[in-house]
């Protein structure tokens, strides 16, 4: 029985190896497709809301989750649901503001970084902004309008990662004359 729990480890750290690889390969080529990093990080953001808007309806199903009563639950939900879910972490939720409409998520390891130094030549490449697309567009299904982005990045040489998020407002859903 053991040799079988293994298995399942040791796969699970492949799939993780691989999709790190994998966009680590993606990150290479757009930086080879595009002129500067700005550019390159408006790609991963919009991949990442693409991603994202996506990806939401598979938590939910996979989740059985409701709608979240407020900013705080849907802080706690990100970081001990959605985060291990799909990335196998569990980032600390921190620093709230006074108003308690902005957050961080602190990232003690980023498995996208995994096996990763930025080349001098790359200072303003936010590596791993597909999260912040991702959390946006996930969001923005739910009729929550946020703005994600990140203050701190261990590949930046700080101490974490930090995903700064700020709620903006809800979004009302538009329904046609008539649907209610």
């Amino acid at each position: 029985m053991s040799r079988q729990s293994n298995r399942t480890t040791d796969s699970k750290k492949m799939n993780s190896e691989l999709f790190t690889l994998t966009y680590g390969a993606l990150v290479t080529q757009l930086c080879k497709d595009y002129e500067n990093d700005e550019e390159v990080n408006k790609q991963l953001d919009k991949m990442g809301y693409n991603i994202g808007v996506r990806l939401i309806e598979d938590f939910l199903a996979r989740s059985s989750i409701g709608r979240c009563q407020d900013f705080r639950e849907t802080a706690d939900i990100i970081a001990k649901v959605a985060f291990k879910m799909y990335l196998g972490i569990t980032p600390s939720v921190t620093n709230w503001s006074p108003g308690g409409d902005e957050f961080s998520l602190i990232l003690e390891n980023n498995p996208l970084a995994d096996f990763v130094e930025l080349p001098d030549n790359h200072s303003t490449l936010i590596y791993s902004n597909l999260l912040c697309g991702a959390l946006r567009g996930a969001l923005e299904m739910v009729q929550m309008a946020v703005d994600v982005k990140f203050a701190q990045d261990s590949l930046r040489g700080d101490n974490v990662t930090e995903i700064r998020m700020k709620f903006i407002k809800r979004i009302e859903e538009n329904l046609p004359a008539g649907e209610e």
